[in-house]
């Protein structure tokens, strides 16, 4: 392959401008070539991996060893690989999944096909699948039923920025902080060491923002209908301009569809977080210091992050097979629906005992979609579902598909289901452990094969909670209204493994004195009955009017069991706003 110079970056004083092309693996296809020709850039991320995608890669290694991978990424390269290289844009993305180096391997084959002549490194060490190291809590042996199916240390951004410095134009990693594919280049662009934690925790905030692409530029937003929806119809990817002071400004191309404003950051800045201290490998970002500007159209400038040592341990994705599931949803028309759902469960259950077959877990919903006279017979209808999950096989196959399908002629008048119960199917958990960051290899492999260790952090501090700030003055008693909590809050959810966050935000300096004094954790229980039984833990975020729930367990053994009808959460907030409360006039 021809050695070229590596591509340059912008012009000293002048921003780094990093973008993002993918929140997630399945992410719109496009994107990779419209950041390309939308507009100048230097670096060009993509976050490929989640909990969940790591269940599926490893399923995936299974049947092919040699995989392990985000396959779209190949097809979205092959397509924009000379783009790339003819702009100078380098490319760094999380797509090796559990095989960074057989990804690299097949870029390196894609360019040699195209002719293209670029260098290729990937980050590897955070593969601990087939000897994970002693004292990795909740770890279980490999190849038991129930055996760990992929154990991944979360690495930071310091092996990518390796890659970079010795000249790598495309950068492929396996499982990192989404922030690092922002922190990496950041980190070898202005040159900033290991212990310049402010810099590095500005770094990992525009990454935060980055990593879940168009949803910080008017995605999944609370206030959507706030804009014409054409503007939303194909909201652009964002990018980040990033100073040497780790400060920058988020926005995205001219003439992409989408915003950028205070509210569509400050939301991603709430996703998937839990209170101030948002840990990393490489730093320990303090969210109560970030502070949010709006300095022009589509321009969001974010500065005055703090930074602190990173925690001792390193987070760890546990992965494994937690067993068999399988669902049947009953559908129960018109009258009588409560004594309807209390006939087939019964009829179920009677019929799976007597087979000596039942699940080890047993759980019926009942989602009361019916209306009273309704005009159609689907909105007359209501919703039994019947999820079963087992260790073995058979309890959740041929005996609960049997079961159901023989009432079809004997049970509820109206009798029917969305569709014919399958044979059952594994389903993955998903468990957060930890691991001292020495028993960790971080590597830097670079295109010519060479291998340079990530030295660990030399500075490390143990995380306590941040004192909860001081509340601001109380909203003066007056008029009030019954109305959605939505019309005076912005909320986001997202998951944690099994524990599900909401994070909620006012736009008003008089809406956030009554929203902190109002919205407390026995009040949200309350709006949300489903977590009146859990344990909630609620922290202020004064800078970005915020508040921000952690509910544990909410999601059982996290997204892949699929543990409740949202198993993400990503739904959770929308409902929090649209329950009622008494709300201030002068407010509405």
């Amino acid at each position: 392959m021809t050695d070229v110079p590596a591509p340059r970056g912008p012009a000293p004083g002048t921003p780094f401008r990093i973008g993002n092309a993918s929140g997630f693996y399945g992410d719109r296809f496009d994107a990779l070539r419209e950041m390309l020709t939308g507009g100048p850039l230097h670096v060009l991320t993509g976050d490929y991996l989640a909990e969940l995608t790591m269940l599926i890669l490893g399923r995936d290694r299974l049947k092919n060893p040699s995989g392990g991978y985000a396959r779209t990424f190949l097809g979205q390269l092959e397509e924009c690989l000379g783009l790339a290289h003819e702009r100078g844009v380098r490319i760094v993305t999380n797509a090796g999944g559990l095989n960074p180096a057989g990804l690299a391997d097949a870029v390196r084959e894609l360019a040699d096909r195209l002719g293209i002549p670029v260098r290729v490194a990937h980050v590897e060490g955070d593969d601990l699948t087939a000897s994970l190291p002693q004292g990795v809590d909740g770890a279980r042996p490999v190849g038991t039923p129930t055996g760990t199916l992929a154990a991944h240390a979360y690495l930071g951004g310091h092996g990518i920025a390796t890659c970079l410095r010795e000249g790598a134009d495309i950068v492929v990693t396996g499982r990192v902080t989404d922030a690092a594919l922002v922190t990496g280049p950041a980190a070898a662009h202005f040159g900033w060491g290991p212990r310049q934690y402010d810099r590095l925790a500005g770094a990992v905030v525009a990454g935060h923002v980055l990593e879940c692409g168009a949803q910080a530029t008017g995605g999944n937003y609370a206030f959507f209908t706030e804009h014409p929806p054409a503007l939303l119809r194909r909201p652009g990817f964002p990018l980040a301009e990033l100073h040497e002071d780790g400060s920058s400004v988020i926005t995205k191309h001219d003439g992409t569809g989408g915003v950028v404003d205070i509210g569509t950051v400050t939301a991603q800045l709430l996703y998937e977080t839990a209170g101030a201290r948002y840990a990393g490998p490489d730093v320990t970002a303090r969210l109560d210091t970030v502070r949010l500007t709006q300095e022009g159209p589509d321009r969001v400038r974010i500065e005055g992050v703090r930074g602190e040592a990173p925690p001792p341990d390193l987070k760890v994705g546990l992965n494994r097979l937690g067993g068999f599931r399988n669902e049947v949803t009953f559908v129960l028309t018109g009258l009588d629906i409560e004594a309807k759902a209390a006939l087939v469960r019964d009829q179920m259950e009677a019929a799976l005992a007597a087979a000596k077959s039942l699940p080890a877990d047993v759980r019926w919903d009942l989602a009361r979609t019916d209306h009273p006279d309704a005009p159609t017979e689907e909105t007359a209808s209501a919703l039994l579902r019947l999820v079963v999950r087992d260790p073995a096989p058979e309890p959740v196959g041929r005996a609960l598909s049997g079961a159901a399908i023989e009432l079809a002629l004997a049970s509820y008048p109206g009798f029917h289901v969305l569709a014919p119960p399958g044979k059952g199917a594994p389903y993955g958990v998903f468990e957060a452990a930890h691991v001292d960051r020495a028993a960790v290899d971080h590597v830097a492999v670079l295109h010519d094969g060479r291998r340079i260790p990530v030295a660990p952090a030399h500075d490390t501090l143990v995380l306590d909670d941040v004192p909860e700030p001081p509340l601001p003055a109380p909203w003066p008693p007056g008029p009030t209204r019954r109305a959605p909590l939505g019309l005076v809050a912005g909320a986001r959810s997202g998951d944690k493994g099994g524990s599900a966050n909401v994070g909620v935000w006012a736009r008003t300096d008089d809406a956030w004195r009554w929203l902190a004094h109002t919205l407390t954790v026995d009040r949200f229980r309350a709006l949300l009955p489903e977590t009146a039984h859990l344990t909630v833990v609620r922290r202020l975020l004064p800078n970005l009017r915020a508040l921000n729930f952690v509910v544990e367990g909410l999601l059982g053994e996290g997204v892949a069991a699929q543990h409740r009808f949202d198993p993400q959460a990503k739904g959770l907030a929308e409902w929090l706003r649209a329950r009622h409360l008494d709300l201030p006039e002068a407010l509405l």
